[in-house]
């Protein structure tokens, strides 16, 4: 069982920032309440422009990665397969985003809308389009642009650069070894404060509505004693789930809670006006289609409204504020798919199954107030957001069995937000220790219970508001960081990719003595496994040992060593804080290709010495090259692995060679 591991300034600066906020709301429940309402009106009169740019930038950048040659990369390395099923990893990805607040907000959000929208006639026809349009505005692309930002950051420079799984090592392409100093720790605070108040902010609204829900079911009283208790009750179930594990608890849950949330949505669909629901769904996409351009840009700069920052502005504070929480747990869950796969899945589909089911609960509602409720349910929303889904309920079929259902769903949700929660603060806080002991997990998990405690203690829902705004400020620079920070750590991994033989071939080949005819022969005769064990014996290590030899005259440690039997070989020059440079070579083999029925019967093997190195790029054949050639090769991609990964005032592993990290062969 692992002991207690933190990295002490991250752990420490984090409990300490959060202490103040929850002593304030304890000792000064009443001033808080001030406070915060002032603290949320200056950041949104300031920097609101700020929050609608940032997000615009986010849903650019990662559709440019997606859509560029960038998308080809892996996170991980090149021959890496993904860690769980697809259909899980859609799961997971659901679940863990925006699952209590989807509940929350499903019937409430375009019920508010078409009562009060920001531009149209109230309770028209006009007005209904607007709500639903704006409902899928903050709950679609931007939204899941800003959690794939982080969380490709994470992953790609997590797995495919052996840099530790903290938001910190997605500023290494910027900050160099200075991540490890204190503006890392200082991110990494940041994004721990961020994760907390975001997270308690969906808490809070769970709790309300799963308070409002027992209410209805069993005449509980409404208020805010139960709530207390509620947290305390749920928070405890979720540091159940927490012990598990990500492969057990928050895995099983997330299955679960989709079936369910699927089996809810598609009842309302059936007894709803399911014909109708349908043709909304398609009109609804082509509203959000025309309208998206204007709105990521509509800060209503010559018509100032209070509604930009209720509404928006506060979505964009609490979708940055969550983004390191949902950004670390799909990095964690999406090791071995490609940049493409992660952005087109994380952008796409969770959206596109959150556009239908505020379909199916949004225009159903807004059929039933106009129609049997004539107005009754806006009404009853208007009073109460948190009753708005029961309510809804009321006008149709089995009331009782649908709203113990939505209960049971937004207890599930909170379960899986406060252990995934839990999970991705912790291993921030560990320095990116995925291992850590179960006690931390706990204190982490019973800490975001607290804060959501208090923040009802200090001022309900606009407490909660005003924390998530404030902490998603500083971080929404960060994640403009992030951003520059992968262009430039993509960019550097395409160019040492494409580094191989053919770049020193010209060179290096006419003094081998080798004729076009030779080189000619070498592709077309396979090598045999014996031929190319012998290459790797006696050409390869020699080579490698001969740039070993120098780099330690210069002193550089650098270490030879041999694997798989004997018959691979790699150089390692190891380093601090960075993943060390390796320079490997192993036997491989591949199917030749056929060019008759009858060699493609045989099967025939090419056997190859391929290359393989620390940052998982694809490695290439060194059959035919002499001792010059590959010390050629091996300087040119060492100097790349210099300017991708070294500061210049970074001086390499003088230290014994027990230091160097053991770097695994690749098959």
């Amino acid at each position: 069982m692992p002991g207690f591991v933190i990295n002490p300034p991250v752990f420490f600066g984090s409990v300490a920032i959060t202490t103040v906020f929850l002593v304030t709301g304890v000792l000064f429940p009443s001033q808080a309440e001030s406070i915060f309402a002032a603290m949320q009106g200056w950041i949104l009169a300031s920097f609101g422009w700020f929050y609608l740019l940032s997000v615009a930038i986010f849903l650019a950048s990662v559709v440019f990665f997606a859509a560029s040659r960038f998308g080809n990369l892996k996170l991980g390395p090149d021959d890496s397969t993904p860690d769980f099923r697809y259909v899980s990893w859609v799961a997971m990805l659901f679940a863990a985003g925006m699952g209590i607040g989807l509940m929350y907000f499903a019937v409430g959000e375009p019920m508010t809308h078409f009562a009060a929208p920001p531009e149209a006639e109230p309770l028209t026809i006009a007005a209904q389009r607007q709500a639903m349009s704006v409902t899928f505005f903050h709950w679609g692309l931007h939204a899941w642009a800003i959690y794939a930002v982080v969380g490709l950051s994470l992953a790609f420079f997590g797995y495919r650069y052996n840099l530790p799984l903290t938001v910190r090592s997605g500023l290494y392409p910027l900050l160099k070894n200075r991540i490890d100093g204190p503006l890392g720790h200082a991110v990494d605070i940041f994004a721990i404060c961020g994760t907390l108040f975001g997270v308690a902010t969906s808490l809070g609204f769970g709790v309300l509505q799963i308070n409002a829900g027992l209410n209805y079911l069993l005449g509980l009283p409404n208020d805010t004693p139960v709530q207390l208790v509620l947290i305390a009750i749920i928070t405890a179930v979720a540091t159940i789930s927490v012990a598990t594990g990500v492969d057990k608890g928050i895995r099983r849950l997330s299955e679960l809670n989709l079936i369910l949330a699927v089996l809810l949505m598609l009842f309302v669909l059936a007894v709803g006006p399911t014909a109708q629901l349908l043709r909304d769904f398609v009109q609804n996409i082509g509203f959000y289609l025309d309208t998206i351009v204007l709105r990521t840009f509509n800060i209503y700069a010559y018509e100032p409204r209070p509604w930009i920052d209720a509404w928006t502005l506060f979505y964009w504070a609490w979708w940055i504020s969550w983004s390191p929480f949902v950004g670390m747990f799909i990095a964690r869950i999406s090791r071995g798919r490609t940049v493409r796969e992660f952005v087109v899945a994380v952008l796409f589909i969770p959206a596109g199954f959150t556009f239908f089911w505020m379909t199916v609960f949004g225009n159903t509602a807004l059929y039933i107030d106009t129609t049997v409720a004539n107005g009754a349910l806006s009404t009853a929303v208007a009073e109460d957001l948190s009753v708005a889904l029961f309510q809804f309920f009321q006008y149709l079929p089995l009331p009782a069995i649908t709203s113990s259902l939505a209960v049971l769903l937004v207890a599930v949700f909170f379960i899986t937000s406060s252990d995934s929660g839990s999970l991705v603060v912790d291993t921030i806080a560990a320095g990116g220790e995925t291992q850590t002991g179960i006690t931390q997990r706990v204190f982490w998990c019973a800490l975001e219970g607290l804060i959501a405690a208090v923040l009802l203690l200090a001022g309900g829902l606009a407490a909660l508001q005003s924390a998530t705004i404030a902490t998603a400020l500083p971080f929404s620079l960060i994640m403009l960081m992030l951003v520059w920070a992968l262009f430039k750590g993509m960019t550097a991994d395409l160019a040492q990719g494409q580094v191989g033989p053919a770049a020193v071939s010209a060179q290096a080949h006419p003094a081998t003595g080798l004729t076009w005819q030779r080189r000619l022969g070498l592709i077309l005769k396979a090598p045999t496994e014996i031929e190319v064990t012998d290459h790797i014996a006696n050409v390869v290590a020699p080579a490698l040992e001969n740039v070993a030899q120098e780099l330690e005259k210069r002193g550089r440690k650098a270490v030879v060593s041999r694997g798989d039997g004997g018959q691979s070989v790699s150089l390692t020059v190891p380093a601090i804080g960075v993943r060390d440079f390796v320079y490997g070579v192993q036997p491989a083999s591949h199917r030749l290709p056929a060019f008759s029925a009858l060699e493609a019967a045989q099967e025939e093997l090419r056997f190859e010495a391929r290359t393989f190195f620390s940052d998982g790029s694809r490695g290439y054949d060194l059959m035919g090259m002499a001792q010059e050639q590959i010390i050629a090769d091996v300087l040119a991609q060492f100097e790349r692995y210099l300017n991708l990964v070294q500061s210049p005032e970074v001086s390499l592993v003088t230290a014994a060679p027990e230091h160097a990290q053991d770097v695994p062969t690749r098959q």
